[in-house]
């Protein structure tokens, strides 16, 4: 099954990835860094780590128009 992101939103974005896990977000420059504390069985760590740099590399831009525009960047600890 493939997720059409594009179609995401904040309300499903907090949903879907950032309830139902241990952590903080920040706001650095035009970035929000969401940091995950303790493992996930959910989320590659390797697909989401400097996404921002990711999407550039492969001609997407990293802008998130419903965020506000900002980027969005995951760490875990």
């Amino acid at each position: 099954m493939t997720c059409d992101y594009r179609k995401w939103d904040a309300r499903h974005l907090a949903n879907e990835v950032l309830a139902w896990n241990d952590g903080d977000i920040k706001v650095k420059d035009d970035t929000i860094i969401v940091t995950f504390y303790g493992s996930s069985d959910y989320i590659k760590k390797d697909e989401y780590i400097n996404l921002p740099a990711k999407l550039i590399q492969n001609g997407i831009d990293p802008h998130i128009p419903w965020l506000y525009n900002y980027k969005l960047d995951f760490r875990f600890k």
